[in-house]
């Protein structure tokens, strides 16, 4: 089924962390144990993955810095019941790198992943939930969010039908 995307205007930076805010604040806590919910963030450097990746995780509990794991490539959070796992793939040579890093340990033992430069990981990553693309625009940044699940269109719902305009 291919479900509707949805565009959202952000100002500013503070914008991009209320829009996290938001996704972290209706996260579909009832989703199967079985897969981690997958964010793939994509955009041109600097476009505001990172800062997007940061308020999402400090809003769901976070207290200590949020670093882009450009470097490390995989950055685990364990929050009380909760696990995140924060790629940034961008320095990533080869997709079966994925494999040694044990990509799918990792995202079988996670409840969210965000995953930043997802192209590079090509069809060595899970399946999306969502899709979250950022674009430099004129003056912020425009955000075009993409389901990809039944749970995906539902979450992005409650997102649209909470974030301020």
């Amino acid at each position: 089924m291919v479900y509707p995307a949805l565009t959202f205007e952000l100002a500013d930076e503070s914008q991009t962390l209320s829009m996290a805010k938001c996704f972290a604040e209706h996260w579909p806590q009832h989703a199967s144990k079985d897969r981690a919910l997958v964010v793939n963030l994509s955009g041109d450097l600097g476009a505001g993955k990172t800062t997007f990746s940061r308020g999402f995780i400090q809003s769901l509990g976070h207290t200590g810095k949020v670093k882009s794991p450009t470097y490390t490539l995989i950055e685990p959070y364990e929050l009380d019941d909760l696990v995140i796992v924060h790629m940034d793939l961008y320095r990533l040579t080869d997709p079966e790198e994925l494999e040694y890093l044990g990509i799918d340990d990792l995202v079988r033992q996670s409840d969210i992943c965000l995953i930043e430069w997802p192209e590079r990981g090509a069809d060595a990553l899970p399946a999306p939930t969502l899709t979250l693309s950022l674009d430099h625009q004129t003056t912020g940044r425009q955000l075009q969010a993409q389901a990809h699940t039944e749970i995906g269109e539902v979450w992005l719902q409650a997102v649209n039908s909470h974030f301020p305009d």
